[in-house]
């Protein structure tokens, strides 16, 4: 209904006309039914005292009386009929439904406060007239019961109007709010299951770069000393026994590596205790959390840069010459970080087993203040050095790249003009966002 009183049919409406549902209707229908009686029957006394035939104020009184069904189409003008029939007696059904469904509806309060007005002075008017006749009465009297009456046809009518069309659009507006939160519920539902989903991504994005890195290098210097393995067997029996040993030792190491992130992935998700009176999480919705949230214990388990010695120590063992540059004071650092500088040395030593064999390595390792700087540099690679042919997926440097922009680093990687390939990282001593 627009600010005029007229109705505006849209979508929602399963109902005739411009009624939005078939029992109202039904019930308006009913409503015009006895208003037209009641105009009906008044009809004729208003036939007889005006002259015309008694048929002709029957048919006039039907037609007013029907004027019930506009009330929720034209509410204005159904209170200015019954208005202009006040003078001829008839219309109280009229006059009291139309000045209700006024006040109900959206009609200005201003025009509804002018129609009641005219409508209680004309009930009051016609009321006096009518009655200051009669014998016994007096003006007094016929004075108060015209008011009386007057503010029962009129006033009442209105104030309950106001009262339901105000206790409707509360309804409204508590329904669209409903509707409202529903709305948000849902778009935080699909933003929380897009959370999860990315969280899952990255979760499984971290697994397989951890995994990389465990077992590119340890399985890369498997397989630098199965090879210098296979070349001293038989010319130097001690030598093949030292590399069998190592390669012993370092399959050893990668599955125990193996079964250490696999223990992380594995371990249970200590639930929450449940708050008293609250209703109980379902299982589906802590699931996607649960997985993102489970490997992340691994960090402060991962290793550290004081093994970094250890490392090189590994590639010096598979024949490899790595001189470790160390500068500054050794500082204290978050366990990712130091995790990530100890994975980007170990991809750059598995990279230059791989493409540059035979050549010399340099890894520097510098403390500043507030972070911490690595680089790793190797010259060409000896010509008459055989490659161990090792598989490559391309996705070493990503990985060391993500790692550390991850942690609000610097990454560069680049050939040298010696022909070499370097490698530099710079992470700040306390873990950032990118």
């Amino acid at each position: 209904m627009t600010s005029t009183g007229e109705w505006q049919g849209g979508a929602g409406r399963d109902g005739p006309l411009w009624w939005d549902r078939p029992r109202s209707a039904v019930l308006d229908g009913g409503i015009a039914a006895v208003s037209a009686a009641e105009c009906a029957a008044e009809g004729v006394a208003f036939a007889h005292e005006t002259g015309i035939p008694t048929a002709l104020g029957v048919l006039f009184g039907v037609l007013v009386g029907s004027v019930v069904l506009l009330r929720w189409r034209w509410p204005v003008a159904v209170v200015l009929v019954g208005i202009a029939v006040a003078p001829a007696a008839m219309g109280i059904v009229l006059s009291v439904v139309g000045l209700y469904t006024l006040a109900a509806s959206e009609v200005p309060r201003r025009i509804t406060s002018t129609l009641t007005v005219l409508a209680l002075l004309a009930t009051f008017v016609v009321m006096y007239v009518r009655t200051s006749g009669d014998v016994g009465a007096t003006h007094g009297v016929v004075l108060v019961l015209s008011g009386v009456l007057a503010v029962a046809l009129n006033v009442v009518p209105v104030l309950l109007g106001l009262y339901m069309g105000a206790r409707r659009r509360l309804m409204e507006s508590l329904q669209e709010r409903a509707d409202s939160l529903e709305r948000e519920l849902l778009l935080l539902a699909e933003r929380a299951e897009e959370r999860a989903e990315w969280a899952r991504r990255e979760e499984r994005t971290r697994i397989a770069r951890e995994m990389h890195d465990v077992v590119a290098h340890r399985v890369s210097l498997m397989v630098v000393h199965a090879a210098a393995l296979q070349a001293v067997v038989v010319k130097d029996p001690v030598k093949a026994a030292r590399n069998a040993a190592l390669v012993g030792d370092m399959g050893r190491q990668a599955l125990t590596e193996l079964r250490e992130m696999l223990g992380v992935l594995r371990a249970p998700v200590a639930a929450k205790p449940a708050v008293s009176g609250a209703a109980p999480v379902p299982v589906a919705a802590v699931e996607p959390v649960a997985v993102a949230v489970a490997p992340a214990a691994g960090p402060e388990d991962g290793p550290t840069l004081a093994e970094l010695e250890a490392l090189v120590g590994q590639s010096r063992a598979a024949g490899m010459v790595v001189d470790l540059d160390v500068r500054g004071p050794e500082g204290t650092y978050p366990a990712e970080v130091e995790q990530t500088a100890y994975r980007v040395v170990q991809e750059a030593l598995t990279n230059c087993h791989k493409h540059a064999p035979g050549a010399e390595v340099v890894v520097r390792l510098a403390h500043r203040d507030g972070e911490v700087a690595m680089q790793v540099e190797n010259g060409p690679g000896a010509a008459d050095v055989a490659r161990p042919e090792l598989p490559s997926g391309g996705n070493g440097l990503v990985g060391m790249r993500e790692r550390v922009l991850g942690l609000g680093g610097v990454f560069v990687s680049g050939p040298t003009d010696a022909g070499g390939f370097r490698v530099s990282a710079v992470l700040p001593g306390v873990a950032g966002q990118e």
